[in-house]
This record gives C-alpha cells, structure tokens and sequence, in this order.
C-alpha cells in the first residue's frame, strides 16, 4: 500500500515539484496540497495522510500552530517539517508542536523521500546537516513588558515572516511593524534577529500554538 502524502507549503512551484517527486515513487502518493495554515488543517483532516510535508512560514498561522491544531484535534498523520530554517531551535519546537521529522528545503533531493518513508514506519527523521549545538539564549528572560502587538510581532518575525507579511496579517501598517519589532529588541536587550529566534524559542515564546493569537 502507497504512503499517502500532504503537501502544506505557500510556494505553488514548490508544491509542483514536491508532488512530481513524491508521485514518481512506485510506494508514495501526493493525496492534497494546501498554501496555508488553515486550508492544511482541514485538507489533512478530510484526506487523512500517513504523512504530512508542512511548511513553517505560510500565511494565517504558519506551520506550527497548524501542526499542534491537527495534535490537538486527533490527528494520526505523521508530521515531516520542510523549512529552509537551520536553527536548532526550530527542530525543538516542531518537535513540542508535534512533528517527527525536519527536513531542510535546500536537501529536499537527498533527504525528504527517506525521511518520509521513516516517519511512515513509526521512526523520527532529523536533517543531518542541522547544528547539534544548545542555544544560548536566556530562555528565563521576562517578557512582561512586552505588549499582545509587540508579541505578535515577535513571534511571525521568529517565523520567518517578513515586514510586510506581518503587515498584512495582523492588517497594521508596515511602519507600526517595524516600530514594534524594533521595541521588542529593545526591550530585550537584543542585537539581531537570529539572537531574538533564540530567547523566543527558549522562552516557550513561540509555544506550539501560539501563533495563532
């Protein structure tokens, strides 16, 4: 029996090629496809997959509120992140959110058709090109004085997302983003972006489920 296949990523010629990959196989089968968070929910929900291929930056939501809503909601497919972030952190809280394998987009040739062949027979898959090295940020740090905007701002920019994608979600204007962002690395004591993935993901900032406050 062929092991049904979902396809959750924004990226319409990603998509294509994912599902020409995964179809050329004589023992998988691509079963639905879904650009965002929402839309992959449900589509995993009426399909039922064995495994489930979900992007981490996609609009309303993004990956891992998608991956802990299926969790929560009974969900038995098994759950391969495809992203291009290698950060350590990242593989932890898709593993919190309920994923059991991460494959990175820049290794999707070499790696995505074993690793879903080993998530389909029970097993976790984890890139091999990923940095094994903990963290360092203070994972402790209050975040009280951070504002709801400023934290969901904080959490779509530990994401990936950009400015405008921001913008456009939380309908604010670009400039109220980036005032926001700015704020929030202030606030921490923060001097870059990857600094900021790091106490988020230490922090349970970007819990699973969060982003979809």
């Amino acid at each position: 029996m062929s092991v049904r296949v979902f396809v959750a990523d924004d990226n319409g010629i990603l998509r294509s090629g994912l599902r020409a990959l995964v179809d050329t196989q004589p023992d998988m089968e691509v079963v639905g496809e879904a650009a965002n968070g929402p839309d992959a929910v449900s589509g995993v929900q009426n399909t039922e997959p064995d495994v489930v291929l979900m992007d981490l930056t996609m609009p309303n939501g993004g990956g891992l509120a998608s991956i802990a809503a299926l969790k929560q909601a009974g969900s038995k497919a098994r759950i391969i992140v495809l992203t291009v972030h290698d950060e350590i952190g990242y593989v932890r809280a898709a593993e919190r959110a309920g994923a059991v394998g991460y494959v990175l987009k820049s290794a999707v040739d070499r790696e995505l058709l074993t690793a879903i062949r080993t998530v389909a027979q029970g097993g976790t898959s984890i890139a091999s090109s990923l940095r094994s090295a903990p963290t360092d940020a203070d994972g402790k740090r209050a975040t009280a004085e951070l504002t709801g905007p400023e934290l969901q701002v904080m959490r779509r920019v530990v994401e990936g997302f950009t400015n405008r994608q921001i913008a456009d979600e939380l309908q604010l204007g670009v400039k109220s983003v980036e005032a926001s962002r700015s704020s929030v690395m202030e606030k921490l004591g923060l001097a870059s972006r990857s600094a900021l993935v790091r106490f988020a993901l230490d922090s349970g900032v970007l819990a699973p489920g969060a982003h979809a406050a």
